[in-house]
């Protein structure tokens, strides 16, 4: 069955009731999220269901905008998955479904008590909840995981709480993910995601240098709070379901004009006519920071240097 896509909980198919449902804002999609999923996913398989029948099915729950959003709006928050690319992390995990409910302040005034009888249990139809240790909802955080396991299994559902989870001795978090990339260390933060960090959007038209210079790019304008360190990586790119290494500058383009940040990637062994085309770029490695050339020659040179170095990175 397809992956399907809710934001109103009144539209959930009768396929979907019943469910195991992961709560949370998921943003990443990294190894702590990927426990709950998990756990989501063996209640679904769990004894609630009928001897021999088919098993549950498996969805998420999250929020949009981050909460954060609403309660810190003056505070920038580099999203790792802002929600297109969220909800296709959370198809590749082996979901059944998404519900994406808006995080405005009537649900965030909702007790805990509310949040679990009238939207988990009478609107979603669920039988069975997993969040993460550290999950709270409801108004004023009260819906803590103790009162989960007390009041949800008292109103019959089957509960999950998921310990942390440490990826080689290091605490797996959001926070920890953006600090990573802020610092261009790559390898750590595809290390506690549990898959290569991505951005997806439409390619844009740029100024051609880089067609000019022999390395003709797809150009990407990616969130103002993107926090990933300028520089030159090692990436892979989606295109059409096709996956290309290339090699990608995010930056200000120093040689040039010191514009607006700015992805630009080239393919390898690629072409064709990209604008306007949705296509995802995952980081593979960092190879440099970005740097001003005192000459065309010297940059391209680099850039030569920098494509040899992805592929190998790519190779990998």
């Amino acid at each position: 069955m397809p992956f399907e896509q809710f934001f109103d909980p009144a539209s959930l198919p009768a396929h979907l009731h019943n469910a195991a449902v992961a709560i949370g804002n998921f943003d990443g999609v990294h190894r702590g999220h990927k426990a709950v999923i998990d756990a989501a996913e063996a209640l679904a398989k769990g004894p609630h269901n009928v001897p021999h029948g088919p098993p549950r099915p498996a969805i998420a729950l999250s929020f949009e905008p981050h909460p954060r959003a609403l309660f810190r709006p003056d505070e920038p928050l580099f999203r790792l998955t802002p929600p297109a690319l969220k909800a296709l992390l959370l198809e590749r995990s082996g979901l059944d479904a998404l519900i994406t409910l808006t995080f405005d302040r009537a649900l965030a005034g909702m007790t805990a008590e509310e949040f679990l009888e009238e939207l988990v249990v009478r609107r979603l139809g669920a039988s069975a909840v997993a969040v993460g240790y550290d999950f709270h909802f409801g108004k004023d955080r009260r819906g803590t995981p103790e009162f989960l396991v007390q009041h949800g299994r008292a109103l019959g559902l089957d509960i999950a709480i998921v310990a942390p989870t440490r990826e080689t001795g290091e605490a797996v978090s959001s926070s920890a993910i953006r600090k990573a990339l802020a610092a261009g260390e790559i390898a750590r933060a595809n290390r506690l995601l549990g898959h290569e960090w991505s951005v997806l959007g439409p390619v844009i038209h740029g100024e051609k240098r880089g067609r000019e210079l022999g390395f003709p790019t797809a150009n990407m304008a990616l969130d103002p709070q993107c926090g990933l360190q300028h520089g030159i990586y090692a990436v892979r790119t989606v295109i059409d379901g096709i996956t290309r290494s290339g090699v990608a500058s995010f930056g200000r383009r120093p040689t040039f004009d010191n514009g607006p940040p700015l992805l630009e990637t080239y393919v390898f062994d690629f072409a064709g006519d990209l604008y306007g085309k949705v296509i995802e770029v995952a980081f593979v490695g960092r190879i440099r920071g970005e740097e001003k050339f005192d000459s065309i020659e010297a940059l391209v040179a680099r850039m030569n240097e920098d494509a040899r170095l992805a592929r190998e990175m790519t190779r990998a």
